[in-house]
């Protein structure tokens, strides 16, 4: 009895296993080439890709087909430049003191189904409590539905500047954070930050390599690190094989986090043309976040949506960021997609693409750079950003060619995370 019982599991056990989705794709985009490829049966075999196949081809009686004979299927969006946990709000500034670690877990939670279902599989979140390292391992662990996290836990800056997260409160409540807190005024301190980030177990590092909109504090643009504290910082996430990002509106703070190493810019808006001839010379990508300013630009002109001194930078650094981006795609400068999702609600991530197309770059580069260029820099280049044989099945599509309209891309109807179908209209 107990022989026909083992039998019986081993049976169901090899069944499930060989059961595979078959996608009937009527148009298919291959991001390496930048072809539009026309029917095509992609076989999905657990959690990746086992083949991709001319026509539409069928299975056996046990696997599902699914058909987009009428989508365009791509691979799974990466976003460089995400803050998970939280979203704008004209509260945001007051929660800093209602909100326990809890609710902000929480609310991240529907901030991550909101990105995946918006065919966003993967993201680099830039900066939080560390409620966003739960979150990812709690995603990793199929616990909560989201996308896939490599994240920076608590971005480093330094003492009044721009990740400095006792910035406008009254003098009793500022204390001194130091490294710990992502604080730091030296190199030693610098390299103590990134060890720290790394035992709470972060993937990769970012700095504030200049002053920002959101924070309370005076410059939205000054250089706020020496470059020997940036090359401390980069040297030691080389180290442990950390991706370093910087933001950066300032030219001067750009300047120093190339040469110090970081190798991506986020936002750059005020960037110059040296800097530009910089990041090509030193192939340091721009993260672009169009719609972040965009979006801070409206808002700004909401009667208290923002604290005075925010809303007057608001004004002068967010109208800019697309011509900038203009200037350096123009450049040559290395682009990789970036939205800065959380300065606008998140799953609205894909404006970026219209806006990016809207400076001049076309929509298939506009979608290279949110999956190939993306993966490449998170080490994951043999695995995401393409569909190819052998890569894990992140797979999203929708209704039209965006190559005829980039909007179709702001409404996924498809996507599958892994091999596991999480969305299909």
């Amino acid at each position: 009895m107990k022989k026909l019982i083992f039998l019986s599991v081993l049976l169901f056990s090899t069944l499930a296993l060989a059961q595979e989705t078959y996608l009937h794709c009527g148009r298919l985009l291959d991001v390496k080439s930048g072809k539009m490829l026309a029917e095509k049966t992609i076989i999905v075999s657990g959690n990746s890709i086992k083949s991709i196949e001319n026509g539409y081809k069928t299975g056996g009686s046990e696997d599902t087909v699914v058909d987009l004979k009428n989508k365009t299927v791509m691979p799974g969006f990466i976003d460089m430049h995400v803050h998970i946990e939280g979203q704008s709000s004209p509260n945001t500034y007051i929660q800093r003191f209602t909100l326990n670690d809890a609710d902000v877990a929480f609310q991240s939670t529907i901030y991550a189904k909101n990105t995946l279902m918006a065919g966003f599989t993967t993201v680099r979140d830039l900066g939080g409590s560390g409620v966003n390292i739960a979150l990812r391992n709690a995603i990793n662990k199929g616990v909560v539905m989201g996308p896939r996290i490599f994240t920076a836990g608590k971005a480093i800056g330094t003492t009044g500047g721009h990740a400095d997260p006792t910035n406008g409160m009254k003098k009793d409540l500022m204390g001194d954070p130091g490294p710990k807190e992502g604080v730091v005024n030296s190199p030693e301190d610098g390299k103590k930050a990134v060890r720290q980030r790394y035992k709470d177990g972060a993937d990769v590092i970012k700095i504030t390599a200049t002053g920002g909109v959101l924070s309370v504090a005076k410059s939205g643009q000054n250089p706020q690190f020496t470059i020997e504290e940036i090359k401390a910082i980069t040297e030691t996430a080389k180290d442990y094989n950390m991706l370093t990002a910087a933001h950066a509106h300032g030219d001067e703070g750009m300047q120093r986090a190339i040469l110090g190493g970081i190798k991506t810019i986020e936002h750059g808006t005020l960037m110059s043309e040296e800097t530009m001839d910089l990041m090509v010379k030193h192939n340091t990508y721009l993260v672009p976040t169009i719609t972040a300013g965009k979006e801070v630009t409206e808002n700004a002109k909401k009667p208290g949506y923002f604290p005075d001194v925010v809303a007057k930078k608001a004004s002068e650094i967010g109208p800019k960021i697309q011509a900038t981006f203009q200037k350096a795609y123009k450049k040559g400068v290395p682009i990789a997609f970036g939205t800065d999702a959380a300065v606008f609600p998140h799953g609205e991530n894909a404006r970026e693409f219209v806006y990016m197309v809207e400076a001049g770059m076309p929509v298939v580069e506009a979608i290279k750079s949110a999956t190939i260029t993306n993966a490449q820099l998170l080490g994951m280049g043999d695995s995401l950003g393409q569909l190819k044989e052998g890569f894990l099945a992140d797979i999203v599509a929708v209704n039209e060619n965006p190559e005829s309209d980039v909007n179709t891309l702001r409404n996924v109807v498809f996507v599958m995370k892994e091999g596991e179908i999480v969305k299909s209209e």
